[in-house]
């Protein structure tokens, strides 16, 4: 059976859980778009012992693809600390972007910088590399260079989350992506099911609820069908319009 669910507040995830009947959480262990260090968690003995999987994303500034000293260094330094913290609340993995480099800069150097960044250090729990939407110099938008990335790190055994409107507004076609993207990484630990309000390769990030967007709902649940993987629904709407969500995707994987 595949779990589902979806990405809530961090405040308290639990209680978000249970308003959207979701099997699986995922949340921030800090402001998204900021440096800050997690702190200790007052409510971890109860996430451990809930019977929710659970997943952490982390922070989107982290890069540690690029040639920028003054991001990498402290991108590294904030993945291994949000690492330790989703390991202590049981967490199954920790979902990471792809990251990109600058314009200009040879994408062998990011690729470089990911092998070196896995390659020294050791994390407590999967690490989940997560395709993403946008950039000509992403790591992750394109899966010739996804490949590439592969080559470098699969050997270190990172995961893979397959994000639906990421690879729609990147121009990675739905029909076949799940095949696809196992022939590059082999696996994939992870679904972020999403629709998209923008058209295909548009390269914009913008997730909507399913059937609501530009992706045949029909190709979403064929996705999930052949992942076999976990399933966070990313969507708008709060607890009213992801637990819609939910009990779509659950309805139709289990016929």
């Amino acid at each position: 059976m595949v779990l589902i669910g979806a990405h809530v507040d961090w405040a308290d995830p639990l209680a978000e859980a249970a308003a959207r009947d979701a099997d699986v959480v995922q949340f921030f262990l800090s402001d998204p778009q900021g440096w800050k260090k997690p702190e200790p968690r007052s409510d971890a003995d109860r996430i451990r012992a809930a019977g929710v999987a659970v997943y952490i994303h982390a922070p989107y500034r982290i890069n540690v693809a690029t040639t920028n000293n003054r991001i990498r260094i402290p991108s590294r330094q904030l993945l291994a600390q949000h690492a330790e913290a989703a390991a202590a609340l049981g967490a199954r993995g920790l979902i990471v972007h792809g990251g990109h480099v600058n314009a200009g800069d040879d994408p062998a150097i990011g690729v470089d910088n990911w092998r070196k960044t896995l390659e020294r250090a050791t994390f407590p729990l999967p690490l989940l590399i997560e395709n993403t939407a946008g950039g000509e110099n992403a790591m992750a938008r394109r899966f010739d260079r996804l490949a590439m990335l592969w080559d470098a790190v699969g050997d270190f055994g990172p995961g893979f989350v397959l994000d639906t409107c990421h690879a729609h507004a990147g121009g990675e076609d739905l029909l076949d992506i799940v095949d696809r993207a196992k022939a590059v990484t082999g696996r994939i630990d992870l679904v972020h099911l999403n629709d998209s309000k923008d058209p295909f390769d548009s390269g914009r990030d913008r997730h909507e609820n399913l059937g609501r967007g530009e992706i045949d709902p029909e190709l979403l649940v064929a996705v999930v069908a052949a992942a076999g993987a976990p399933v966070v629904c990313e969507t708008p709407g709060g607890a009213e319009g992801q637990a819609a969500d939910i009990a779509f995707v659950r309805s139709r994987v289990a016929r």
